[in-house]
């Protein structure tokens, strides 16, 4: 099925276009050249017709003379269309075919041309249309003027009839004609069709880079998107080198002034550890960010959620021994989560341990797929029996280090975490009343088809 704005439609329908107009113009051109030729074919017969008048003519020199005839027998049927007449120098009627009967068929108007004959097309009185030829003969002291008349109506018909079948055949032609562009477009722009497809695999985490053969053309751009892959994957190495010697360079002066302030007495110490313990922490949630970012920006990985939310189930239902911690597994046709495990893990993970923390003892997870405004996406719920938070709520827990309970053991920034990586996938995380009567979190990720992990370089 050709898709609106597709290559292959624009050139099916030009080709078509252009089609159409070429079949036109060329029936009008093949109809008008067979009517010249038939017009031209019915003068010369004419012409002949009065040249073997006048010969005759000059053979029996008596212009009444009954052996002056034409054997076409159309000449001997009235209203036939074939008429000839012979007039003396003052246009007298001296001699006529049978077939002038009830008419009274008038000389040729028009001047002579080089040869001394004059040609007109005029319409007898029972609406037929004809070509007369005039040609003026001497005999003796007398000069006679021989007009014979063909049928033009019969030459036009037979256009007329030419012209529909040319047309009929020739819109034969062009539908064979755009069958075969159709085939042409389909065939010269299978190999973008294998580059897209070569593409989204990549995309999908089902290849590391374009693969296959592809014309001189567009052998070029699959070479310049494995360049970018490649590319893409050594500056997220060196990036994720800068990160781990930035880590290393600021752990140690944070670590020998946490040591001295801890070694110390007094409020300025208090103030330095205090500083320094947040110092840490925020220097080791911005690396792990850093990190996160950078793994998520490598294209071509795929992770099995229903494995890893399952896995997280389990794990979450023995570190929070007091909560029951269910989830419906999918069946095993549901998609896989286009990133990377881990990165779904942190994900799941802190909304997981966020539930278990403020829910009542029971805490439910679901995963399915639906279409949404940006196509088919995995859609993560879970949701407890705690208190529940109210929009104003939903809100600051977004912000970062915001914190609602100060009892409750973290540091404020998992769920921070959670929205950037929603961000950095095109997702989306919204925070909903649950039927349960606690909090329902949504949590929507771009989808990838099943399949095999692909690893990366530099992942």
């Amino acid at each position: 099925m050709l898709r609106k704005g597709s290559i292959a439609a624009s050139l099916i329908w030009l080709s078509a276009g252009w089609l159409v107009l070429a079949l036109v113009a060329t029936g009008f051109l093949l109809s008008d050249l067979y009517s010249r030729a038939l017009d031209t074919t019915l003068t010369q017969t004419l012409d002949f017709n009065v040249e073997s008048l006048a010969g005759a003519l000059l053979e029996t020199r008596d212009p009444q003379n009954p052996d002056i005839a034409l054997i076409d027998p159309r000449f001997e049927r009235p209203r036939s269309g074939w008429y000839w007449i012979i007039r003396d120098g003052e246009g007298n009627l001296v001699n006529l075919s049978t077939s002038v009967v009830g008419i009274d068929l008038q000389g040729v108007g028009a001047a002579a041309d080089a040869l001394g004959r004059s040609t007109e097309v005029i319409d007898d009185p029972f609406g037929t249309r004809l070509r007369m030829v005039e040609r003026s003969v001497s005999l003796g002291q007398e000069s006679y003027r021989i007009t014979v008349a063909g049928n033009l109506t019969e030459i036009l018909a037979l256009v007329d009839d030419f012209r529909g079948q040319a047309f009929i055949v020739l819109g034969a032609v062009g539908v064979m004609l755009a069958v075969m562009s159709g085939i042409v477009a389909r065939i010269a722009l299978r190999p973008i069709a294998r580059l897209s497809e070569a593409v989204e695999a990549v995309r999908e985490g089902e290849s590391a880079e374009v693969s296959g053969s592809y014309p001189t053309e567009i052998a070029p751009l699959a070479a310049e998107v494995n360049e970018l892959l490649r590319s893409n994957a050594q500056i997220i190495e060196r990036a994720r080198n800068q990160v781990g010697n930035l880590a290393h360079a600021l752990k140690t002066p944070i670590a020998v002034l946490r040591n001295e302030a801890g070694a110390g007495k007094g409020a300025l110490a208090d103030v330095v550890s205090s500083e320094t313990e947040k110092m840490s922490n925020m220097v080791s949630t911005y690396l792990e960010r850093a990190r996160l970012a950078a793994r998520t920006s490598v294209v071509g990985k795929k992770a099995d959620a229903a494995a890893i939310i399952s896995r997280l189930a389990r794990v979450m239902g023995k570190i929070h021994a007091d909560v029951t911690v269910s989830f419906d597994e999918p069946g095993s046709s549901l998609p896989w989560f286009r990133g990377d495990e881990a990165d779904l893990e942190e994900m799941v993970g802190n909304l997981l341990d966020n539930a278990c923390k403020w829910s009542r003892g029971q805490v439910g997870i679901a995963l399915s797929a639906e279409n949404g405004s940006k196509g088919r996406q995995l859609l993560v719920r879970i949701e407890d029996n705690g208190t529940g938070l109210s929009e104003d709520d939903a809100q600051k827990v977004l912000r970062r280090g915001v914190r609602l309970d100060e009892k409750t053991p973290g540091t404020g920034l998992g769920l921070d975490i959670v929205k950037e990586l929603v961000d950095v996938y095109g997702g989306s995380l919204e925070f909903k009343q649950s039927p349960l009567g606690g909090l329902l979190v949504e949590l929507r990720l771009p989808m990838a088809r099943r399949g095999r992990q692909v690893r990366t370089s530099g992942t």
